[in-house]
């Protein structure tokens, strides 16, 4: 099991001294969980903050029917209920589900957004720093709402791909999503998806193998 991840952003800028402190009153234990098992469920109280440590997992919602849809993906050092925690709300409004086999790190929730009773050393620095990665957090989603906002599957699908060549700072790049999740992920059918992906493969606007794609410009198709 991963030991407890210092080196996080989270803790950045703080003493070790301070840490050891803040460490002991924030702790809330590691755990391993397989692909397909639940972190965290929707409609759990928000009492943990996960950092994960090893592997993958996914941020969704389902409906009453079932159907889900996947609102981020989750790595190494990414951290998940700290806005829900932060906001003070009662109860999850979505889950956190392994990608992979994985392992986190829990926080309290308690202790890590609001003021320590404790005051430990270090705490007024650990809430400037989740201030910071809240706010990535909602770049973020901002980048996802613009690619939702577009009309058809076709426009969702160039925007996502256009996005990640721009991050990639290349036309080619790999993408963290199988054609499923890519589905969830846009909110669109699984098989409108790949009807789509096979068009702009046949106009050659790109070529693509399982989740490798290479976008091509005007003067570079066929």
């Amino acid at each position: 099991m991963q030991s407890f991840p210092q080196a996080h952003p989270l803790f950045d800028g703080i003493a070790e001294a301070d840490l050891r402190t803040l460490v002991a009153c924030l702790d809330g234990g590691a755990r391993a969980y397989e692909k397909g098992e639940y972190m965290l469920h929707a409609d759990d109280p928000c009492a943990w903050v996960g950092i994960v440590c090893m592997g993958s997992a996914h941020v969704v919602q389902e409906d009453f029917w079932g159907n889900r849809s996947l609102l981020a993906r989750l790595g190494p050092d990414d951290i998940f209920g700290e806005a829900f925690a932060c906001a003070g709300v009662a109860s999850l409004p979505v889950g956190v589900v392994a990608a992979e086999r994985c392992s986190v790190r829990l926080l309290r929730a308690d202790k890590l957004c609001a003021p320590c009773s404790n005051a430990c050393p270090g705490h007024t620095r650990l809430m400037q720093n989740l201030l910071v990665l809240l706010a990535h957090k909602n770049v973020t989603l901002t980048r996802k709402i613009a690619h939702l906002t577009r009309r058809g599957t076709r426009e969702k699908v160039l925007s996502y791909l256009s996005e990640q060549a721009r991050l990639a700072g290349c036309a080619q790049f790999d993408i963290p999503f199988t054609r499923q999740e890519l589905a969830d992920y846009l909110s669109v059918d699984r098989s409108a998806l790949s009807a789509v992906l096979c068009a702009l493969r046949d106009e050659g606007t790109l070529r693509f193998r399982r989740n490798h794609f290479h976008l091509l410009r005007p003067d570079e198709r066929p």
